[in-house]
């Protein structure tokens, strides 16, 4: 009998992969893109600001072997994503696809009586939940076509470590402005992963949600601003802030066969703050 094959190239080997990363022009989207086309994958950014995705595809593309593409795309309502998965298909027509990262998300930060409707409830609901539920539906057949129990099919959910935490306010907001319905519509992904992990097991597609506690991206530059890097990481166990390699990392392994026989999961990626006393608190006067 043969050795099991327990090399890294082997266990993490996405080369060849297809797949889909919404939000991928910027921030965990896009460095998540970066992962997967530095080790071989083909993979689709989208996103709605085209400026963005063709900058960020000019930086994909120089980081081969793999290849990077974008659609520009707006999931704020199903006919949005409708659109996404046509133009997928034309760029696609086998419409196989190995890996999708669920990481388009909004946020609204206001006081607690003053949440506008449809931007601080309505629109950040169907951006970060329902979108994910149609886009997930729509390509499940497509994740199916070539997955095997041994390498799944994989649906990544970019969640938050917002999703378990009821601190609305604190050091990347401003002062005395909640993200109300950010963290409930990040407590429906997880939720939603485990929902869709049961659904589509039976067709060896795994679902997975990452949970990303504080990193330097779009949403969290407010706090990285006005408060600065240093006294955010000082209240962090590890010391530091998250940095992009942590993102890569389990993604990478999320995608690739090594994680075959995982699903469902919520992983913390967060260096231990929600688990500590140091975790996200609310604001401190400094």
């Amino acid at each position: 009998m043969s050795s099991p094959d327990f090399l890294v190239q082997s266990l993490f080997n996405v080369r060849g992969k297809i797949a889909l990363v919404t939000g991928g022009g910027t921030g965990i989207g896009k460095t998540i893109a970066s992962a997967l086309v530095q080790n071989g994958a083909k993979v689709y950014i989208a996103a709605r600001k085209e400026g963005q995705l063709k900058e960020a595809l000019a930086d994909l593309n120089a980081q081969r072997p793999g290849s990077a593409h974008y659609i520009v795309a707006n999931l704020s309502d199903k006919a949005g994503v409708d659109a996404l998965i046509s133009a997928l298909s034309a760029l696609e027509p086998a419409n196989k696809l190995h890996i999708l990262v669920n990481n388009s998300g909004v946020s609204w930060g206001s006081p607690f009586n003053a949440v506008p409707e449809d931007k601080g409830w309505d629109n950040v609901m169907a951006v970060n939940v329902k979108s994910l539920f149609y886009l997930t539906a729509g390509l499940s057949s497509w994740l199916a076509k070539d997955a095997r129990a041994e390498d799944p099919g994989r649906v990544i959910n970019i969640s938050s470590t917002a999703s378990v935490s009821p601190h609305v306010e604190g050091l990347v907001s401003a002062e005395g402005s909640g993200t109300y319905a950010y963290n409930v519509s990040k407590a429906a992904v997880n939720h939603l992963t485990s929902i869709l992990a049961v659904k589509l097991g039976p067709q060896k597609i795994t679902v997975n949600a990452i949970c990303p506690g504080i990193f330097p991206t779009k949403m969290t530059a407010y706090g990285f601003k006005s408060v600065g890097e240093e006294k955010i990481a000082s209240q962090q166990p590890s010391g530091r802030v998250g940095l992009p390699s942590d993102l890569a990392g389990i993604a990478l392994f999320l995608s690739s066969p090594a994680s075959a026989h995982v699903t469902g999961a919520h992983i913390l990626l967060d260096g231990g703050a929600t688990l500590s006393s140091q975790g996200i608190a609310p604001r401190v006067k400094l």
